[in-house]
């Protein structure tokens, strides 16, 4: 049995923006020791839309793009996984946290945001805009 303490590497990378709304997140990879505390701050900029709904995703080597949080409301926290965020309209921010990050939480962190249409069935439909890629 190994005793070595686990790790958890954390990269981030930007994509950009469109119409002039965009995300902000830590750049470059991190590395966690497991049982460790994990925050991928994000920041967003929302010239086109009044109030975005903001997301975090992530994703696992050779696997597909996966919802991890969804926030539509100023002050509202989202969790998931153990992890959580939290929309703060006044420093428009959503930085992702986690209490204690294991070695299965390795993988590729997105945070992003878009604007909520409602459609004629009452429904909504998710536009997505500015998106930051992090590796964790």
């Amino acid at each position: 049995m190994d005793s070595s303490p686990g790790f958890v590497a954390v990269i981030l990378l930007l994509l950009g923006r469109t119409r002039g709304d965009s995300v902000t997140q830590t750049e470059g990879q991190v590395t966690i020791s497991e049982n460790g505390f994990l925050r991928i701050n994000c920041t967003y900029s929302a010239t086109s839309i009044g109030y975005p709904t903001l997301f975090w995703y992530f994703q696992y080597p050779g696997e597909s793009l996966q919802l991890l949080l969804k926030v539509i409301t100023a002050g509202e926290k989202g969790s998931s996984k153990g992890f959580e965020a939290t929309y703060n309209k006044e420093t428009t921010s959503f930085h992702l946290q986690k209490a204690s990050v294991q070695e299965s939480d390795s993988a590729m962190y997105y945070c992003a945001l878009g604007d909520t249409v409602a459609e004629t069935t009452g429904g909504a439909e998710h536009k997505p805009r500015g998106n930051r890629w992090s590796d964790c």
